[in-house]
């Protein structure tokens, strides 16, 4: 009875080397990064726009995009699924703000596709997020969600919570650099 060699046995295909092929043109390549990070970037343009219908058009521009210019991603800036997640925000704030006002962003239900922690390495990230995020004193944790969940501008922010501008911009980068420190550790 033979069996198939574990993921463990295999040696394990990077990001950069994923991205290498795609510069290359391999389009496999391509279609790995997509299995490896689609739920991400559906999940974080679906938690942006609460509509899975243009959640759906963003993943298929953003893959699009890195398709046709895979040099735009920097591997010394930081990880692939981080970068691709928050220009998929970007991209999704875009088309939010485009977005003729039909209903109140605060009346649109969000829903989480749980198929996200299908892979160890991004449920162990999202935990150590989760916790982080958890640990933040309400003052930042509040106007981080807003601005990374409902897209709001830092001048948004502080018009709606009556905040003065100067303070929730250091409160969010403080928040930020509490993240970026616990991820790093």
């Amino acid at each position: 009875m033979s069996t198939a060699p574990s993921a463990k046995d295999q040696p394990q295909i990077t990001d950069s080397m994923l991205i290498s092929r795609i510069r290359a043109g391999d389009e496999d390549a391509l279609a790995t990064l997509h299995d490896r990070y689609s739920q991400v970037v559906y999940s974080v343009a679906l938690r942006v726009l609460g509509e899975t219908t243009q959640a759906e058009d963003i993943l298929q521009e953003i893959f699009l995009q890195l398709w046709r210019n895979p040099q735009t991603f920097d591997s010394n800036r930081g990880s692939l699924g981080a970068w691709l997640a928050v220009i998929t925000r970007h991209r999704a704030i875009d088309q939010l703000r485009r977005r003729r006002p039909e209903s109140d962003i605060e009346d649109v239900i969000v829903a989480v596709d749980t198929r996200i922690e299908q892979t160890t390495d991004r449920n162990m990230a999202i935990a150590k997020i989760r916790a982080v995020v958890e640990q933040l004193p309400a003052e930042q944790r509040k106007p981080l969600e807003m601005a990374f969940f409902e897209g709001l501008t830092h001048s948004e922010i502080a018009s709606k919570t009556g905040e003065p501008l100067g303070t929730i911009k250091t409160r969010i980068r403080s928040a930020l650099l509490t993240l970026r420190k616990a991820l790093a550790a």
